[in-house]
């Protein structure tokens, strides 16, 4: 009879991910009759599994070990006669001849996170859909582009008579606009802006980048960016821009395949300078396109020539970082190889030992493997902070579903597995520009097998929409008291509706807009910054989580705040370790310091 679990510190401590050469008790409680037990330690990235026997003690078996080198580990307990002790779930130990080994990350011992961004509050801006500003819609050169007339319109999204989808349709949104919303952000309490990209791009989302060392001039200059950094530092928010770096556009500066700019591109053969930048396939005879999309032609990211434009001295990072940004969001990180992006990283600290760089991963980023590998994402040599889509989908399901059980064990598998000093900093959103705003997802569910010409013609009903926006107001309640940093999508604040792209992508409802709800968001923000300590670098421990109701601390040195949500339709009673009870009715949530 054995007992073992990897949450409690009488079995493991320190909990969660350690630093490299950190010592880590392991303690099995084990009945008089077990003879004797072993540490397995499974080494993911050389595949190797070794072996440590543990110390008999009157209650169990205990070993004290430390891991060497940073990277993923998993590790179960050898018993005799070929059983183990594995992870049943919910980090409890079970013995059995085969199962689920527990999980260990291990990080660089001399990882420091950067400064200024844990505790503060993220909003991220679709630029061409967030305000045109007072000098109205910028002229461009550019003739394919169209305006649309009413800032009402839905973004195009049939296809042409050529069955092509262009997104050339444009609301003309600037830097100045938003520099000029800048007073509306702050009584948000935001502290944090993450731009989709700004670079001079031919398609509204920007994705496909025609020039690396511009701004788009639909938005403005070089100059409204470095004028929107200076004026955000100023109201103590900092800009993070988006860094797409793992393909260019077709029409572009370094491709080139329409002849637009005054170069030879990549498109031409290769005798252009920039056709190293890009893979081939020699077979097919054409180039590599991301995801099959032809106006989108993969880089070769380890290309000298290539890595020294972005990551050299005096490359676009260098001149993001000159214009006053703060950080890099890396598009598609787990396309890059990790090489690339730790020459990145080498780059961003450069420039400042507290700027961010944060990675688009869409699954439990500490064990992700792509292209073959396993990612060194989460190891202290890589990024800071990724977008945290597992807390995303946690929250959107508790909240539409009242399971609450199920809640807190995704919730704490993350808490386990990232390292606490990089999981302060995770971007914990409820919608982006990918996915579809989270009271379309709270009212409807995920509708991902619908076309949008169907997505188009749903509409969501009074009785529909009231219900959603509290539903919203409850997903951002929680997601404001979970560690990491709350992301809200523009929109969201406000009660902005739309499934993916391109209905989440539409233009700022200034008039008009929910104001409860935005009112709401002004409180919550201020909520959560009246308490920084706990809310910033808090453990998180939770009290329950049944019966529809979730409640847990955020308790840091000498603040502790107890967050506690009630989603089930019926009053319930929460009691704080201090012994306070409150009562709470449904659907209502509290913050209380204790």
């Amino acid at each position: 009879m054995t007992e073992f679990n990897s949450r409690k510190l009488a079995f493991k401590a320190p909990f969660g991910a350690v630093a490299e050469d950190e010592k880590v008790v392991f303690f099995v409680k084990a009945s008089s009759d077990v003879e004797g037990m072993s540490l397995a330690v499974s080494d993911v990235l050389h595949n190797v599994v070794t072996e440590f026997p543990m110390t008999r003690e009157p209650e169990g078996f205990r070993i004290t070990h430390s891991f060497a080198v940073r990277g993923l580990y998993f590790y179960c307990f050898r018993l005799n006669e070929g059983i183990s002790i594995y992870n049943a779930g919910g980090a409890e130990g079970f013995e059995a001849p085969a199962g689920a080994w527990f999980q260990q990350t291990v990080y660089a011992k001399n990882y420091k996170a950067p400064k200024g961004f844990a505790g503060g509050i993220m909003y991220q801006i679709f630029p061409d859909r967030f305000n045109i500003g007072s000098r109205g819609v910028l002229p461009t050169h550019f003739k394919d582009r169209k305006i649309h007339n009413r800032l009402s319109d839905t973004p195009d999204f049939l296809p042409d008579a050529n069955g092509e989808v262009k997104n050339n349709d444009y609301f003309g949104g600037t830097l100045l606009g938003i520099e000029e919303k800048l007073g509306y952000l702050k009584k948000l309490g935001v502290s944090i802006i993450y731009l989709n990209p700004i670079c001079e791009a031919h398609a509204n989302h920007r994705y496909n980048t025609a020039d690396y060392r511009k701004v788009d001039p639909q938005l403005g200059t070089n100059d409204d960016l470095k004028s929107l950094c200076k004026r955000a530092k100023e109201e103590g928010i900092k800009i993070i821009l988006d860094g797409v770096f793992s393909h260019t556009g077709d029409d572009s500066v370094y491709f080139n395949r329409y002849g637009r700019y005054d170069t030879l591109g990549a498109a031409a053969g290769k005798e252009s300078k920039y056709a190293e930048w890009y893979k081939y396939d020699e077979a097919r005879g054409d180039y590599v396109y991301w995801w099959g999309f032809p106006t989108l032609p993969e880089v070769n990211e380890l290309t000298p020539s290539y890595a020294d434009f972005i990551c050299g001295k005096g490359g676009v990072l260098d001149l993001w970082f000159s214009l006053g940004a703060s950080g890099v969001r890396l598009d598609v990180a787990d396309e890059l190889p990790d090489e690339f992006i730790r020459k990145i990283r080498e780059t961003v600290k450069r420039n400042g030992k507290d700027l961010m760089l944060l990675g688009e991963v869409w699954e439990d980023a500490s064990k992700k493997y792509s292209y073959g590998e396993q990612r060194g994402f989460l190891y202290g040599d890589e990024l800071d902070s990724v977008m945290n889509y597992p807390f995303c989908n946690a929250v959107l399901e508790f909240i539409r579903t009242a399971n609450a059980e199920e809640f807190a064990e995704r919730i704490m598998t993350i808490y386990e597995n990232y390292p606490k000093v990089m999981l302060d900093n995770m971007m914990n959103l409820l919608t982006t520009h990918d996915v579809e705003r989270a009271i379309n997802r709270l009212v409807f569910g995920k509708l991902e097998h619908l076309d949008k010409l169907t997505l188009s013609e749903i509409n969501m009903q009074t009785d529909e929409y009231l219900r959603g926006v509290e539903m919203v107001k409850l997903a951002y309640a929680l997601l404001y008291a979970l560690p990491g940093i709350p992301s809200v999508y523009y929109g969201d604040e406000i009660g902005m509706t739309g499934f993916k792209d391109p209905f989440n992508r539409c233009y700022m409802k200034w008039r008009g807009e929910n104001l409860n709800l935005r009112d709401f968001m002004r409180e919550l923000g201020k909520e959560r910054l009246k308490h920084p300590k706990a809310f910033s670098h808090g453990e998180l421990i939770f009290l329950r989580a049944s019966g529809g109701a979730v409640a847990f601390l955020r308790k840091s040195r000498g603040e502790t705040v107890l967050f506690a949500l009630n989603r089930s339709e019926i009053e319930t009673e929460i009691e704080a370790p201090n012994g306070k009870k409150f009562t709470l009715p449904p659907w209502r949530h509290i913050i209380a310091k204790i």
